[in-house]
């Protein structure tokens, strides 16, 4: 088989990490309210400043000096009543938003502690907040800045000051709605099932194209040269990410092969050992950390296992005795289905990168595809074999994976349903109930 590789990149730039260290922080998004709500404001006063000064200019004309007047008591008073009472409802908005996120986030962390990511990387949840600090610092500023013309001279009609105030308040409504519309969704099991699973087809889509059996190709070379490890030696932490394009580039300035050795999602401690060096020189650790991002938990970016684990704990949250809710077990076992069946029909084995010359340079590990069964049904037929509901859904899984995935793969699906046979007839008392629970059904009873 030809090994498909990818194609020749240069090194990535540090704006991608800013990017997700932006995106898993809830700080920046608020603090950026701040910031373009006294900006705005400050250019508002500027403006109001401007209309002002020419009005006086224009004063000498009797009827422009009447009108200037008469807006200038009647406007600037309303705006600045309306701009008090804006901010302290935005105050309260915000008060309202803050404590649906705790509700929120109490109820993702029933269903399972790693999908609370989606709250805290929600984008609309980031702009509620933002719009709502920076329209209530707007208006606070509106509601002190235009309190009156110095020594006792007319105050500045705030035109800009007051339209900008409204339009705001008006922009808040609607992004609160779009906020309570978001977060009930999320707060639903099934909508945070399906994110989850189509954020796992996204990242088995962009590493198709990559798999291979890691063919000779690779090891031509390595077999007339020493093998050398790199430890790790940075804070321990989860391997979230690796950027293959610079490390077969480091690779290729080194004139060697570098094979990774811990696996996205596996957690190293210090001298736990990271790469494997097959010729030319040996790159330094820190040369190898510049390549891989490493942090406190999994993230979605390249690992497919971790989807599979995140809709597992799904299930069985749902299936332990304090729930008892076997159709949530079963609807995170159609989207299992999915995954599983469309892992099934890519090519098998690690992953091989090629530096700008074509030539390969980096060796990837990823979990085989018996190991994803593994992960995503074991712990869902263990916890679920008192529900029929479920096994009669299981049942129907691994039929059809058997009936659709290649031949290399039916030894692993007919092991799991040799055990999910065993595990009903041992849990099950009667007879009658053991054949029933074993009948595949994809809506388990329905």
């Amino acid at each position: 088989m030809a090994a498909k590789t990818t194609p020749a990149r240069l090194g990535r730039s540090p704006l991608p990490r800013l990017r997700k260290r932006l995106r898993n922080s809830f700080l920046f998004a608020p603090t950026l309210g701040l910031v373009c709500g006294w900006l705005l404001a400050t250019g508002a006063l500027a403006a109001d400043t401007a209309i002002f000064e020419l009005d006086e200019r224009l004063a000498d004309v009797e009827l422009s000096q009447i009108w200037f007047l008469r807006a200038a008591e009647d406007l600037g008073a309303s705006v600045k009543t309306a701009a008090g009472t804006m901010a302290a409802g935005m105050l309260t908005f915000i008060g309202v938003v803050f404590s649906i996120t705790l509700v929120a986030l109490q109820m993702a962390g029933q269903f399972s502690p790693r999908v609370l990511r989606l709250y805290v990387q929600s984008r609309v949840t980031k702009a509620t907040f933002a719009l709502f600090l920076a329209t209530f610092l707007f208006t606070l500023r509106v509601q002190k800045e235009y309190a009156g013309g110095t020594g006792g001279g007319p105050a500045i009609v705030p035109y800009v000051g007051g339209m900008l105030s409204m339009g705001l308040v008006v922009a808040s409504l609607l992004v609160f709605v779009l906020y309570v519309n978001a977060t009930i969704r999320l707060m639903r099991v099934t909508c945070v099932i399906d994110h989850v699973s189509r954020e796992s087809r996204q990242v088995i889509a962009d590493r198709a194209g990559l798999r291979t059996d890691a063919a000779s190709e690779a090891r031509t070379r390595d077999t007339v040269t020493a093998v050398r490890t790199i430890g790790y030696q940075g804070k321990p932490g989860v391997l979230q990410e690796v950027h293959a394009a610079r490390l077969a580039e480091l690779a290729r300035g080194h004139d060697c092969v570098l094979r990774l050795l811990p696996r996205i999602g596996d957690f190293l401690a210090p001298g736990t050992p990271l790469a494997e060096v097959r010729g030319g020189v040996v790159p330094s650790p820190r040369q190898v950390l510049r390549c891989l991002d490493f942090g406190a938990d999994r993230t979605m970016k390249q690992d497919v296992a971790f989807g599979l684990r995140q809709l597992a704990d799904i299930a069985a949250r749902a299936l332990s005795p304090a729930v008892n809710d076997p159709s949530t077990a079963v609807q995170a076992l159609d989207h299992i289905h999915v995954l599983l069946a469309d892992t099934a029909r890519r090519p098998s084995g690690d992953l091989l990168h090629t530096d700008r010359n074509g030539t390969i340079r980096l060796i990837e590990p990823v979990p085989a595809w018996t190991e994803l069964v593994d992960l995503a049904l074991t712990e869902i037929r263990l916890y679920g074999a008192g529900s029929p509901q479920l096994t009669r859904r299981l049942a129907a899984v691994l039929d059809d994976l058997a009936r659709n995935a290649p031949a290399e793969h039916l030894p692993c699906l007919h092991r799991h349903q040799r055990l999910l046979e065993e595990t009903v007839r041992g849990t099950l008392l009667l007879p009658g109930d053991q054949d029933f629970a074993l009948i595949p059904n994809r809506q388990g009873i329905g």
